[in-house]
Order: structure tokens, then C-alpha cells, then sequence
């Protein structure tokens, strides 16, 4: 097994944060504690505010028609009910119900620019903490999850099975994932085309990442929507987006092994602000390209009223426009 170091609770991080997870074994007991923290957070926020086992977090196609409702722009004109629309003269679009038992696929992004953050946690324990609220709303009624995970220097393919022990168990791993070696670059691409083969039964395909770097995993991600339906979790650090004015400063790129040395001016902050919005905007229109809902969250920012926040909205606009996601 691998050597790494233990997982640690900080005991004056903000409220909201959630646990840290700095490594540790599956045998851990601070880990058993922090992975029982987290699970009595998530059930304690969430619980009642999904109606229903089998309806899921994002409306899927499913195979079975349900009733009719009004068209809004960004819905699947394949769903049109023509018949309701020429009887009211107003678009409408059949709504289907989902099937009865959802298999779940997490692709997680464990790369290096993960273990990283300024606020009250890092990106790589919100990592965990969505993927253990996501498991919480899609699991119950025999549905199934699973897990992909890429650290850039190896992919962890963690099976799709029901019941509680294996949700535990799936979050124990993803928790426990070693960090990847200095100057590796991540492989979300790498991770996602692994979803595609060997095929899998059709569900919801989750991916968390902080979406930094080259976007060469769209095409990839594109055709794991023909099949699947998709949500995506962004997740965030404050100076992802900013550079404070601290002067000198040395900074470290742990995928590539590159460190340099910057004064930080008014114009080099400008130039990383606009160049940070930029790529922001670039992945929000990839993944709106792609069919994906986006929730955000931040290391800075209460993440669990962030998740309730996008469920409730998600629950009460079906057929939203693709992408859009309620004020932060």
C-alpha cells in the first residue's frame, strides 16, 4: 500500500468547510471519523430535498412518457409533443420517466492542481465532499454508482454497485487516492474516455474537476452524451481566479515541475483576471456544447447550500436552459 500521510481535521476551519482529508489509510480512524462527519452533513442538509427514489438529480430521457409541459429554450426539441402543441398552439415537450433503477458514474480529477487551497479547505476535500453528496442523492432503490478516478499518473476504476457498504467503501478509496507524483499532468480526457469503454448501461455521468489546463477532453466528453446524461462540478479556489497583491512571489506548477519567481503588478493581476475569466468562459460553453449542467463550488464558499441550492433550482426547472445554474 501505498505511503502517504494521515487524514486531519482542522479544528479552526469555517463551519461550512468540510472535513480535510490529507491521505490516510482505510484503516484510519480519523479517516472513518472524518468520512462520518461529512456523511452526517450531507444527510442532514439534504435529506427531503429530492421527493421520490427514482426521479434523479437530473431528469434523464428515461423510457416511459410521462406528462406534457411548456418548451424552454434548451430543451431536447427530439422531445417535442407535437400533438399537445397543435392543440394549444404553445410548444411543449413530453416529459419521460426515468427507469427505475439509475446507475451513477463518478469521474473524478485527482490531479495535482486539486491539492490545492487558500480558503477553508483544499479543491481536492470538496472533491470528496461532492462526490459523497452526489452518491447520498442518487443512491436507494437498488440504483447503482461507481467511480473513475485519475490522478494523471494512474486510473483507479472503482466497479458500480449498490447498497450503503459500497458507498462507504467507494468513498474510502476516493479519499484515500495517493497524490500524484511532482511534474505529472493530469488526464481528465484520459478519465472520460475510459467511461466509454467498455461500454456501460446507460445513467448520469458525474464529472468533478477543476477544469484547469488544455480542454482536450470536449470531444470525449460529447460522446459520453449520446449515452449518458451529464453533470459537471467545478470545483474552485479563490486565487484560481485572482492574484492578491503580495509583491514577490515565488510560485510552483506541480503538473509540469515548473517554478518561477513573479512581482505581482497591477498589470500582471489584470492580465491573470482576465485570462482566468477567459478559460472560465471557455469551459462553461464546452460543457454547455456538451448537454452538462454545471454546479460550482468553492473553497471559499459554504459548499453544501451550494449543492442544496443547485438541487432545489434543478428540481423546480426542468428543461432550464443546458448549463445555466442558479446565482452565486
Amino acid at each position: 500500500m501505498d505511503s502517504v500521510a494521515p487524514v486531519t481535521i482542522s479544528s479552526n476551519s469555517p463551519t461550512h468547510a468540510p472535513p480535510s482529508f490529507r491521505g490516510g489509510d482505510l484503516t484510519d480512524p480519523r479517516l472513518t471519523a472524518a468520512l462520518k462527519t461529512l456523511e452526517l452533513t450531507v444527510r442532514r442538509r439534504l435529506d427531503g430535498v429530492l421527493h421520490g427514489d427514482h426521479l434523479g438529480l437530473i431528469p434523464g430521457p428515461g423510457s416511459e412518457p410521462g406528462d406534457a409541459r411548456l418548451y424552454q429554450p434548451g430543451d431536447d426539441v427530439r422531445q417535442m409533443d407535437w400533438s399537445v402543441t397543435a392543440r394549444t398552439t404553445h410548444p411543449h415537450v413530453r416529459q419521460m420517466i426515468a427507469d427505475r433503477e439509475l446507475e451513477t458514474w463518478l469521474v473524478i480529477d485527482l490531479s495535482a492542481s486539486l491539492d490545492f487551497g487558500t480558503a477553508g479547505c483544499q479543491k481536492r476535500d470538496l472533491v470528496v465532499a461532492a462526490s459523497a453528496a452526489i452518491t447520498h442523492l442518487t443512491s436507494g432503490g437498488g440504483n447503482r454508482i461507481g467511480a473513475i478516478v485519475a490522478t494523471g499518473d494512474r486510473l483507479v476504476r472503482l466497479p458500480a454497485r449498490s447498497g450503503r457498504m459500497h458507498a462507504q467503501a467507494m468513498l474510502r478509496r476516493i479519499a484515500t487516492t495517493p497524490r500524484a507524483a511532482d511534474g505529472v499532468r493530469g488526464d481528465l480526457r484520459g478519465a472520460i474516455e475510459s467511461l466509454r469503454r467498455p461500454q456501460r448501461k446507460r445513467g448520469l455521468a458525474v464529472v468533478i474537476s477543476d477544469f484547469l489546463g488544455d480542454l482536450d477532453w470536449q470531444r470525449s466528453l460529447r460522446a459520453v452524451s449520446g449515452r449518458h446524461d451529464l453533470l459537471a462540478v467545478e470545483v474552485l479556489d479563490p486565487l484560481d481566479l485572482d492574484l492578491p497583491g503580495v509583491g514577490d512571489v515565488v510560485l510552483h506548477d506541480p503538473e509540469t515541475g515548473h517554478t518561477r519567481e513573479f512581482t505581482v503588478t497591477p498589470t500582471l493581476r489584470a492580465d491573470f483576471t482576465r485570462a482566468a475569466q477567459l478559460h472560465r468562459r471557455q469551459v462553461e460553453s464546452e460543457l454547455r456544447s456538451c448537454g452538462a449542467p454545471v454546479m460550482r463550488l468553492r473553497t471559499d464558499r459554504d459548499w453544501i447550500s451550494d449543492v442544496v441550492r443547485f438541487v432545489s433550482t434543478r428540481r423546480h426547472t426542468f428543461g432550464a436552459p443546458t448549463g445555466q445554474v442558479p446565482p452565486q
